[in-house]
């Protein structure tokens, strides 16, 4: 009789130890596998679940937005009642507001394959922006914004002709061009009504 306690006590403790060190090793699983994603990762999955985001820019602005796009380092965005594009580098967020929920659902690991459009990079869009030659409107890290067309987009900078955001871009319209890093840019706001990339 004694024996058969004795056992009994002796499993139910090897049980609650195996129980134990299995859930040891899931937290430490789990802490390994958030430990490997990234703001793009987390974004991607914000931006799936059309979620609302206070974002904070480098340059000291703070919006609220709704996640309409997401690509490969940069999201797009509208908010505030303006439902233009804007096209923001995720270099250019100080940080990413949003409830505790969407932050926790963030964390949810994705076995969708990116599709083409998460895979395109800033410049990439950049060049299809000027492409066709649509206005847009700069905010910069510093400075005022600046408006015009984008010319062409190299690897790091693009060459932006300035003139009216209204007007088609023509000679008698420029006022003059700058070349831009893509490190000054805070944000791209596409100023027609067409998103090129719907």
């Amino acid at each position: 009789m004694e024996w058969d306690n004795l056992f009994d006590d002796l499993e139910g403790q090897l049980a609650a130890e195996w129980e134990s060190e299995r859930a040891a090793l899931d937290a430490e699983s789990e802490r390994l596998r958030i430990s490997k994603l990234t703001l793009h990762d987390r974004l991607r999955a914000m931006a799936h679940a059309d979620s609302r985001v206070q974002l904070e820019l480098h340059s000291g602005e703070r919006w609220d937005a709704r996640l309409r796009v997401i690509g490969a380092d940069w999201v797009g965005v509208s908010g505030g009642g303006d439902p233009r594009l804007r096209i923001v580098p995720i270099s250019a967020l100080s940080s990413v507001g949003v409830d505790h929920g969407v932050m926790l659902s963030s964390l949810t690991a994705s076995d969708e394959q990116p599709g083409l459009r998460e895979r395109m990079s800033f410049g990439f869009v950049l060049r299809d922006v000027a492409r066709r030659r649509t206005p847009v409107t700069i905010g910069r890290r510093s400075g005022d914004p600046l408006q015009g067309s984008i010319d062409r987009a190299g690897a790091d900078h693009l060459d932006l002709a300035l003139h009216d955001a209204t007007e088609p871009r023509r000679t008698r319209t420029v006022r003059g061009f700058r070349s831009i890093p893509f490190d000054a840019l805070v944000w791209v706001r596409l100023e027609s009504a067409s998103d090129p990339l719907s």
